[in-house]
Parts: structure tokens; C-alpha cells; sequence
């Protein structure tokens, strides 16, 4: 996120775009619905008509995967009609003319045939949105989980920047994170192509640094595989041995037989988590790893502020701190790291290599923790970013991008477009939440949610038994007919095994990210006649 949370209270307007937050991110639509009631106007963007949709001022109900034909018009008639911010533009970007001249080509009702609304209703959204400053954009995996997912982030952000609502409070770009501490991981360098703090593993002088305090001769200087490369990898050999870290692959992973086929391939697999689940089952090797509440160390959240954790109870049986356990491997090969506490590696060794992590120190995070970037122990953390316009390259860059339709469309054969996500009531793969009582009793099964006019053609009644089909596999589940649901649309999640979606999503990923396409492809749905 480029701001806060304690700005969505003083935040005068919202674009909610692919994210249903009451759901997947009930603490931030709090916030959301105690800004609106005191005043605040929001604006919906999404397929279907969830909760949020209830406090709209306006719900703009697009096709699943007509994103960037959206905001490429709405920045076509932002331009036409001089409503945007012409002074942020030419003081503070570069390449406006490249933009200009890319959403020239997408007028309302070219982008109203794309994304299945009006012209006039692209026209209404866009005089709205230039007419409150500034305005705060929110997504979630909605926006990501395309085959154009970076270009989907990238036209965001160009719609930001046009309208000069980045660099202020209550503006910016907000992406609220999927997962626990993903924020942390990212900055700690989970990712393969960067060191921790985000330090390109392709510049020489980083290679140098990290080389030095790791004690190693020399470091890679090309990025290493992303997961599918790497589950690919273990069918043909190229990869070996698979360490999976807190991950439940076999469930969250497009196309589980696949997946299933991939992690059965592995000549060598270790997982290290918290509780057995399906990706268990292929392990070589389980390390019983300690859950947050048994660890002592920090997280990061969306608005990148890093806090502290405390152990709350002593981690049972054999189960281990992650540091001690990746402390003991390397031990082991031969590699004695002198850091024996969560708090020595993150004051000794984290904050001393990242610059934007410099000025925080585990006596810092009392408290409410602090947001990087803080460069130096002076500094009281960074609230928002871009300040007065102010982006980490120099000026603001405009990239130009084409909307593409996602990578299975409907058919005659397939003839809906499924799209998933989370529900309320669980979390991802039901690891965690799946051992609660209390919320399998609040939701105990999945269903796939069906608009009421394919629910009529199809004679199937809310609660019968569907099969929806894809062109991956099969899952008999319970119909919800359901009037949030536009017509075309099967919406599901992965919570549940025998009816994850994941049987059914298509392994096609983002050219760039390597994010799968989660969030479209075609299914068939057929009523089920028993006996």
C-alpha cells in the first residue's frame, strides 16, 4: 500500500476494484464502512454484487477480466473532458503523451461492449472520480489474479497518477495483502529476483553486499524459478529437491491434478508447517514448524508496518521457531550462523542490509510497530509514499497497456466463467480454520453460487446437487442461487477439499508474475439426478 489505514477514516472517496473486502478483508472493510457512515462516497467495481456493494454509491458490475478496457476508457474520458490533474501530470510524470495516445484508442463504448456496462455509465464513474481529491483506489486479487495481472496493477496505477492522487493522505494505490506476512516475506526477499529490502540480485554492488555478510564468495547474479517453474521442474528433472515453507500447494495451486503430479514427481520433498495437510501427504520429510502465536518475532502487514509478535504459549511436541529450524539445516551443511534469537537476526543482520529497514530496531516496535521505508533510528516511519510527488525512480512513469481477454473465455462447450475467492467464515485451505468447531459449524461445506436466470434454464433449485465441470476436472457440490451473482457467472472457492475450485482452474499464468489465472475460465454446469 502506498498509504495507511488511519486514512481510510478521513478518506473522502473510495474505488473498490476487484476486491470483495468484507470477505477476504474484514478488519480493512471496517474501516471502509465507518468511513462511508460518517460520510465518505464509495464506489464498487466488480462482477458481482457482494456485501460492500450494499453501502455503494455506485456499483459498476464489469465482465470477470474487463479491467484494464475500464480504466483505459475511464482515462480516455478523463483526458477528453480536461478533468485530470494537468499539473501533478507535467511536474511529477514522464510519458503522458505514450498514455494519452493508448487511451485514445479505448472510447466508452468500445469499452462498454468489453465490460458488459453502459458507455454512459464509464462517463458517470469518471466525472465522479475526478470530481472528489483525492480519491482512494483499493484492490485485491481481483485485480492480480489474470493472465494480465501486472498490466491490470500497472493501469491502476496510471489512473492514480492522472489524477495526481498519489504523494497525498487519503490517496494512493492500496492493494490489502492476500496472506499473513506476505508483505514480510516480499520484504525480506521471498521472491526470485531480489535480495532483502528488494535489492535486484541483477546489480553487482548488491551481489557484493549480501556476498560479504553472508560470508560467500559470490551470489547468483540471474533470478532464480517461480513456483510453477519450479512444480514444472520436478516433472522434467530440472529440479530435484522442493523445500515447501508454509505453503498447501496441493490445495492452492491451479489444476490439482496437476499439482498432484508434480509433487509426486519430486525425488526429494520436504514440508515444513504447522499442521499436516494435502501437500503433506508427498513429503519425505515433515518439520513441525511453531504457529505464530508460539513464535517470538515481527510481521508485516499491507501498509508495511512491521510489529512485533510475543509467544504466547510454549509450541507443543517436537515443532520449532522457523529461524532455529533453518538455523540447524544450515548447521548442519556445514554453515554455524552465530544469530540464536528472532530478535538477533532481524537488529544484527536485517535492518543493518536494507536500507528501508535501517531505523527499525526491535527497542523501536513497542507499540503500534512502525512503517518503512525509515532509513535511520531518528526517523518515525513513512505513512505514505511518493510524497509531494516524489517517486523512488525520480518522476512518476505512465506504462501504457492493451486489455487482453483472459485465457479461457465461454463457449459452446463451456459456456460460464467461473471466477473464486475466499469466504468469510475460513482461511485459504482450511489448515488453520478447518480444525475450528465453531466455524465449520458458521460454514461447514462449499457451494457454487449461481445468478437466479442460469439457475431457471438449467431447472435448478437453490441447495440441489450441480456438477460444474471444466476442461481440467469435475466437482459435485450444492447450488447457491444467488441474486449477487451476474448471470454467466459461477463464482466458488478453494476452502474445501473434495470441492476446491482449484480441481477446476486453468494453469495459465501472468507472462511477467507467473500469477495464475484464479480469477477466470470456462465451466459447464449440469443438474445431478438421483435415484
Amino acid at each position: 500500500m502506498t498509504n495507511s489505514f488511519n486514512e481510510f477514516a478521513r478518506a473522502k472517496m473510495f474505488m473498490i476494484i476487484g476486491s470483495n473486502m468484507v470477505e477476504a478483508h474484514p478488519v480493512a472493510a471496517t474501516f471502509v464502512k465507518n468511513a462511508v457512515m460518517r460520510g465518505a462516497q464509495l464506489i464498487v467495481v466488480d462482477p458481482r454484487r457482494h456485501a460492500l456493494v450494499d453501502l455503494a454509491a455506485l456499483h459498476v458490475p464489469i465482465r470477470v477480466g474487463s479491467d484494464i478496457a475500464l480504466l483505459n476508457a475511464l482515462m480516455h474520458v478523463l483526458i477528453a473532458e480536461n478533468l485530470y490533474d494537468r499539473k501533478f501530470v507535467e511536474s511529477c510524470t514522464i510519458d503522458f503523451d505514450k498514455l494519452a495516445a493508448n487511451v485514445r484508442t479505448y472510447p466508452p463504448e468500445r469499452a462498454a461492449a468489453i465490460c458488459g456496462i453502459s458507455a454512459e455509465m464509464i462517463r458517470d464513474l469518471a466525472r465522479r472520480i475526478a470530481s472528489v481529491k483525492p480519491m482512494m483506489v483499493c484492490y485485491t486479487l481481483g485485480i492480480t489474479e489474470h493472465t494480465c495481472g501486472k498490466h491490470n496493477v500497472q493501469a491502476v496505477a496510471n489512473l492514480q497518477m492522472l489524477l495526481g492522487n498519489l504523494g497525498v493522505e487519503c490517496g494512493g494505490v492500496n492493494p490489502l495483502r492476500g496472506q499473513n506476512n506476505v508483505q514480510g516475506a516480499c520484504d525480506m526477499g521471498a521472491l526470485p529476483n531480489v535480495f532483502p529490502g528488494y535489492q535486484a540480485v541483477t546489480d553487482a554492488d548488491h551481489r557484493a553486499k549480501f556476498a560479504k555478510a553472508w560470508g560467500v564468495a559470490i551470489l547468483p547474479d540471474t533470478p532464480g524459478l517461480m513456483i510453477p517453474q519450479m512444480m514444472e521442474g520436478l516433472t522434467t528433472g530440472k529440479v530435484r529437491a522442493f523445500y515447501v515453507f508454509g505453503e498447501n500447494l496441493a490445495n492452492t495451486e491451479p489444476d490439482i491434478r496437476k499439482v498432484e503430479h508434480e509433487l509426486s514427481s519430486a525425488e526429494f520433498l520436504v514440508v515444513q508447517d504447522i499442521f499436516p495437510n494435502e501437500t503433506t501427504r508427498f513429503a519425505h520429510v515433515v518439520l513441525p514448524a511453531a504457529a505464530w502465536s508460539e513464535n517470538d518475532g515481527t510481521f508485516s502487514n499491507s501498509e508495511r508496518r512491521i510489529s512485533r509478535v510475543r509467544t504466547a504459549s510454549p509450541p507443543p511436541g517436537l515443532a520449532k521457531p522457523n529461524w532455529w529450524i533453518f538455523k540447524e539445516l544450515a548447521k548442519r551443511m556445514g554453515r554455524a550462523w552465530a544469530a540464536d534469537s528472532a530478535q538477533a537476526i532481524w537488529d544484527e543482520e536485517v535492518s543493518v542490509l536494507a536500507p528501508q529497514l535501517c531505523g527499525i530496531k526491535y527497542h523501536r516496535l513497542e507499540g503500534d510497530g512502525l512503517q518503512w521505508p525509515c532509513p535511520d533510528e531518528s526517523h518515525a516511519g513513512t505513512c505514505f509514499l511518493h510524497k509531494d510527488g516524489q517517486f523512488t525512480c525520480g518522476l512518476g512513469v505512465f506504462t501504457p497497456v492493451e486489455w487482453t481477454p483472459p485465457a479461457e473465455e465461454a463457449c459452446a462447450d463451456y459456456p460460464l466463467v467461473l471466477s473464486t475467492g475466499r469466504r468469510l467464515a475460513h482461511y485459504h485451505t482450511r489448515t488453520q480454520t478447518g480444525r475450528c468447531e465453531g466455524l465449520n459449524d458458521i460454514l461447514g461445506e462449499e457451494t457454487a453460487d449461481i445468478s437466479p436466470q442460469d439457475a431457471a434454464e438449467l431447472s435448478i433449485r437453490d441447495g440441489e446437487t450441480i456438477r460444474v465441470r471444466s476442461r481440467r476436472g469435475e466437482v459435485r457440490i450444492k447450488a447457491r442461487v444467488s441474486a449477487r451473482v451476474p448471470r454467466g457467472l459461477v463464482w466458488m472457492s478453494f476452502h474445501f477439499r473434495e470441492t476446491c475450485a482449484n480441481w477446476l482452474t486453468n494453469p495459465a499464468f501472468d507472462p511477467s508474475t507467473l500469477t495464475a489465472e484464479y480469477k477466470a475460465c470456462a465451466v459447464r454446469i449440469e443438474k445431478v439426478y438421483t435415484a
